[in-house]
């Protein structure tokens, strides 16, 4: 299911009621004078980000509270391990990652997809994967914003003048706010870039965060660099996935945008909403705007795209279950323990991905992740990692939501086509990468190209 998008929630439900006197909820004076003086240096600090950012999200100040949190929360990557911490680190996750493309090579058809291996701190992921963020919240916090405005009245447009501008300008630092804090929060638990399923590192870069590994091999009862080399198995999986299969960069981030574009708000509410805004409180804004009251309603192309969405995050996962399971072997006593513990991680989600539900309104939990798992297993013991890793190298040749359901008709099919016979599923994949280049750069070219005088342009 899609959950309201931020801007909707609470920007912190664990703290709603408190000191609020309608639940109950006593402040002495020297409390409530030490709110005051916090709240008014928090305004103070959004105040003075207010010019430094144009768009719907004010991702200056997300950055910048993002990394105060972590450093205030005395999350700096820093531990008493070995394979933790400055250059010690950043040794022990090229190791495992060369050990782990050493043994991806006889699993996939794909080669080697990261030019670079890193060891992230939580900090270095929040400013590393900012950019793709941008891209992924855009959209959201536009369509919500834009959504509200325009749906004022013409006269109450007309009354408010300029402080229309300021109360986006408002928005956009409330946005930026949450996104911040939700930012620390996933930064904080993370275990690679591409742990959620999307490709948030900058392309070619693998990421592991051994700060968050430690945390999580707590309990585990496993050797810390058996673990690390598991994942860094799982993170060169998915970089080899995303470096060469061209469309699938695109169309994961591309279908969430396309979920976003399609928020509606119910207008209805807004003069409610308008009774709780004070234009002399900017907190105002923010409480309003979390309040609920434009809670978005969900349409069916919304549906349809989160659908699509989930399947393909299923299928991604899925394969990367498959390749690393054959990857490791009996290499790694623990691979079997481990890859359950993961399935779960994910299959169940945790803070981290709710978080993320209430930034662009989507859980990105891979649900079928199993079904895909087996499916693409069927395949590849039938018809060979060729095969198997070839159906990538067109969007319409993978499986579907049905095909899911039904995965010994679907390989029943690849094995009676000829479709992918012969195929040099590497050849196909550079084929369609060289189409995607010339189609994007006619478009660049079409935008530069002046319309003919008399012509109107488009």
């Amino acid at each position: 299911m899609s959950k309201p998008p931020f801007g909707f929630g609470p920007s912190d439900p664990d703290k709603r009621g408190e000191n609020d006197p309608s639940e109950g909820g006593q402040q002495s004076g020297a409390e409530a004078f030490n709110q005051l003086g916090q709240m008014l240096s928090q305004l103070g600090q959004m105040l003075s980000q207010a010019g430094s950012s144009s768009g719907p999200v004010n991702y200056d100040l997300a950055k910048q509270i993002a990394l105060q949190t972590l450093g205030s929360a005395g999350n700096t990557g820093e531990s008493k391990l070995g394979f933790r911490g400055g250059d010690d680190a950043n040794a022990a996750v090229r190791d495992a990652a060369h050990l782990a493309e050493l043994w991806l090579d006889a699993a996939t058809v794909f080669p080697a997809g990261a030019t670079s291996t890193v060891a992230w701190s939580p900090r270095s992921w929040v400013e590393k994967t900012l950019p793709t963020w941008q891209r992924l919240c855009d959209p959201v916090a536009r369509q919500v914003s834009g959504a509200w405005m325009e749906a004022l009245p013409e006269e109450a447009k007309q009354a408010a003048g300029p402080l229309l501008q300021m109360m986006g300008q408002m928005g956009g630092m409330a946005f930026g706010s949450q996104l911040g804090n939700a930012l620390a929060q996933l930064a904080s638990e993370m275990l690679t870039s591409s742990e959620i399923g999307l490709p948030l590192a900058p392309a070619g870069t693998s990421a592991l965060l051994p700060a968050n590994i430690e945390k999580f091999a707590e309990g585990l009862e496993l050797p810390n660099s058996e673990i690390l080399v598991f994942l860094a198995a799982r993170e060169a999986a998915h970089q080899r996935l995303f470096t060469h299969v061209p469309w699938l960069r695109q169309r994961l981030l591309a279908t969430v945008e396309e979920f976003a574009h399609g928020i509606s708000v119910d207008t209805s509410a807004l003069e409610s909403l308008a009774g709780q805004i004070d234009p002399a409180n900017p907190a105002s804004i923010e409480e309003a705007m979390s309040s609920g009251l434009l809670e978005p309603q969900t349409t069916d192309e919304q549906k349809a795209a989160l659908r699509r969405l989930e399947t393909l995050l299923a299928l991604v996962e899925g394969w990367v279950d498959v390749v690393v399971a054959e990857a490791v072997g009996d290499r790694l006593p623990g691979a079997d323990a481990l890859r359950e513990t993961l399935r779960r991680r994910r299959a169940t989600g945790g803070p981290a991905e709710q978080t993320f539900a209430t930034l662009v309104g989507l859980e990105l939990r891979p649900r079928r992740m199993r079904d895909a798992s087996n499916l693409w297993s069927l395949v590849g013991d039938r018809h060979g990692t060729e095969k198997r890793d070839g159906l990538w190298s067109h969007p319409d040749l993978m499986p579907t939501a049905e095909d899911l359901d039904e995965p010994i008709d679907f390989a029943d099919r690849v094995g009676s086509s000829d479709l992918l016979d012969g195929l040099d599923p590497i050849a196909e994949l550079e084929r369609t990468e060289q189409a995607e280049r010339d189609e994007k750069s006619r478009e660049e070219k079409s935008k530069e190209t002046p319309p003919e005088e008399g012509e109107t342009p488009a």
